[in-house]
């Protein structure tokens, strides 16, 4: 019974996770921290939420870490990039960052979502020159409901090719902390906790949920290479070394790596903390995206 009690708390906290874009303390600090950091706002779509942050590196040509927000497919914003440890450890490490929003659930579906980050990315290829960074070095990390974006796009080919791109285009996916790689799986063992979340986002159609699955979709070809990390939930350890395995098993290159952090603290705490030296996933990120990028 106190197991079964912690994770409804955990379930109901996940709501609170992510703050709303719509919260005028937030929207009002974010906006004051982008406009001290030089970031440009851009858009690369019609819709409002297609939109995304780029904060320029420091020197010409160097690579691009672009970073797709968690929120349960319904929430989040890309502000929260903005006076971040990530945002400010990558652009010391001399890298171009970019933050992405995504049209929500319900409006949009998950599809239109993982269409949107491949969209994004064809935007900021197009434009690496005018922007200033690599195209031929680009990292794509995402966390929770972004974790889960980005695999599928590092997984199903189809995402890139519909916005002019393939995976060749990428030099490696960076998910943190998601638990969806295996959404009938997940959907099956949450089904009490979490179903409503996940009912809204991939629906009831068994079909459907393994089409949104990058565990599923995890035979080559793929993004070159995967760095999946995660803390310590039961779910996120089983759907990331899951995910894992099924890369290696077709021959991508794929690290899982658990760190401390139980529930709902762990899973903000690797979102919140990467890039501060002291957390113990930073120094881990940051070889391997020296690897992908040379």
């Amino acid at each position: 019974m106190r197991i079964r009690t912690f994770a409804l708390t955990l379930a109901a906290a996940a709501a609170l996770a992510v703050p709303l874009a719509s919260d005028p303390a937030f929207s009002q600090t974010r906006r004051e921290q982008a406009a001290r950091d030089g970031s440009q706002t851009l858009a690369y779509g019609e819709d409002p939420l297609q939109r995304l942050m780029y904060w320029p590196a420091t020197r010409a040509n160097a690579p691009l870490v672009v970073f797709v927000h968690g929120g349960g497919w319904h929430r989040g914003d890309m502000r929260m990039m903005a006076g971040s440890d990530k945002l400010e450890h990558w652009h010391a490490a001399g890298y171009a960052v970019a933050s992405v929003n995504y049209r929500l659930v319900p409006d949009a579906t998950v599809e239109q979502q993982a269409a949107d980050v491949a969209s994004a990315l064809a935007y900021l290829r197009s434009n690496s020159a005018r922007l200033g960074f690599d195209r031929s070095r680009v990292a794509l990390s995402g966390h929770s409901a972004g974790a889960h974006l980005v695999a599928l796009v590092g997984t199903d080919p189809q995402y890139l090719r519909a916005a002019g791109l393939s995976f060749t285009d990428l030099v490696g996916v960076l998910p943190l902390d998601g638990a969806a790689y295996n959404v009938p799986d997940q959907m099956d063992e949450n089904a009490r906790l979490m179903g409503e979340t996940y009912r809204n986002a991939f629906g009831t159609d068994p079909v459907r949920q393994r089409a949104l699955s990058p565990t599923l979709h995890a035979a080559a070809p793929n993004a070159p290479e995967f760095l999946i990390l995660h803390v310590q939930r039961a779910d996120g350890t089983r759907q990331s070394e899951a995910l894992g395995e099924a890369l290696r098993q077709a021959g991508t290159p794929a690290t899982v790596q658990g760190f401390a952090g139980r529930g709902l603290r762990g899973h903000r705490e690797i979102n919140q903390r990467l890039g501060d030296p002291d957390y113990p996933a930073t120094p881990v990120v940051d070889a391997w995206l020296a690897r992908v990028f040379r």
